[in-house]
């Protein structure tokens, strides 16, 4: 994948992550579909995800300095 493929990535997904990390917006949609038991795990999955997305910015910024 490209460097920038791989920042667009990184960047698209720490944003959608951190929309769902700092509002209520995906515990509205999963109270909205009937999942709302599902809430109280959320963190165990939306809190490494957003750190999984912002290490992929990281490195792909990385990349695209060391290309220069």
């Amino acid at each position: 994948m490209k460097s920038n493929g791989l920042l667009a990535t990184g960047i698209i997904g720490t944003a959608i992550t951190a929309l769902c990390c700092f509002t209520p917006v995906f515990v509205v949609l999963l109270g909205a579909v009937g999942l709302s038991a599902l809430t109280g795990y959320l963190d165990y999955v939306l809190l490494p995800a957003l750190a999984i997305f912002v290490g992929l910015t990281v490195y792909a910024v990385w990349r695209k300095l060391g290309e220069r």
